[in-house]
């Protein structure tokens, strides 16, 4: 089987081809230096050359802050882009994995999203992930996508790689404790992921996560709790949780981005593992 692997330098990408089965798949992995998916030539060829059976679109503007005053260009990648993909995947016959992500949704829920729950995205990055589903899904309805949220990984910059910057440092953190979610190993979701490229009749819409629910304040303490018992951290700092108004950002963030994965879990019998210890064999990966 052959899959091709889109944003390869990313965190999921690289986690993608790192996890890669070991028999039976021809792994083809592009950057945007290699791929750009804005470019339908360039995309067609490319997928006509490999003639992958399936595709794992990865790719992605995922700068949240900048896409509001770049909104041409995150449409341009996460609408135009994502869209270009799914017609290439329909004239070849090739099967479509496309990640999307919580901030389709505006947070204003109390219990986890599900699949079936209405879109309304809060920002541009938000809005433009979501064009990238409708159009996928206008073009190759049995294509899967997937949304997730919080991603982090050994490889790229993330939240928890930040932490551990910031609180070597820093004399104290101040971290906002009234955004809740879930973090996500990348390194699960491109387990998901494979299990979904292993198992042909799975398509349509899922959410994807590690188990569990935190504030970002949560999550930067365990961060610390995890990096000092594992020595990547000589000793604590003070971390206060403060109110997300304290910290304006240019794109207003959900405050509650929880999704529920029972669709997920139970089409590929695959189940989530709890957040704080997936970090803990992230973090055990930066020894």
């Amino acid at each position: 089987m052959k899959v091709l692997i889109t944003g390869k330098n990313g965190q999921l990408g690289w986690e993608l081809c790192h996890r890669a089965p070991k028999a039976g798949v021809e792994v083809f992995a592009f950057g945007s230096s290699e791929l750009d998916i804005t470019q339908l030539g360039d995309v067609a060829q490319v997928f006509s050359c490999v003639k992958p059976d399936v595709v794992i679109n990865c790719a992605a503007y995922t700068a949240v802050d900048k896409a509001e005053s770049d909104q041409e260009n995150a449409y341009l990648v996460n609408e135009t882009g994502a869209v270009n993909i799914g017609n290439a995947c329909k004239d070849i016959g090739a099967r479509l994995l496309h990640v999307s992500t919580d901030f389709v949704f505006d947070g204003t829920k109390h219990c986890p999203y599900t699949i079936t729950d209405t879109p309304n995205p809060l920002g541009v990055y938000g809005a433009s992930k979501l064009a990238g589903e409708l159009g996928i899904q206008n073009v190759l309805p049995e294509a899967v996508i997937v949304r997730t949220a919080w991603v982090y990984s050994t490889h790229g910059n993330n939240f928890v790689k930040t932490m551990l910057r910031l609180m070597q440092e820093k004399p104290q953190l101040g971290i906002v404790s009234d955004q809740i979610g879930t973090p996500t190993y990348a390194a699960g979701l491109a387990q998901w992921l494979w299990a979904v490229v292993g198992q042909g009749d799975i398509k349509g819409m899922y959410h994807w996560t590690d188990a569990g629910v935190a504030s970002w304040y949560d999550f930067a303490v365990a961060i610390q709790e995890l990096a000092l018992e594992k020595g990547l951290l000589k000793q604590a700092i003070p971390i206060l949780p403060i109110y997300a108004q304290q910290y304006p950002t240019p794109a207003k963030r959900p405050a509650f981005s929880v999704i529920d994965k029972t669709s997920a879990e139970n089409d590929t019998g695959l189940l989530t593992v709890h957040w704080r210890k997936q970090l803990a064999s992230m973090l055990e990966q930066l020894k």
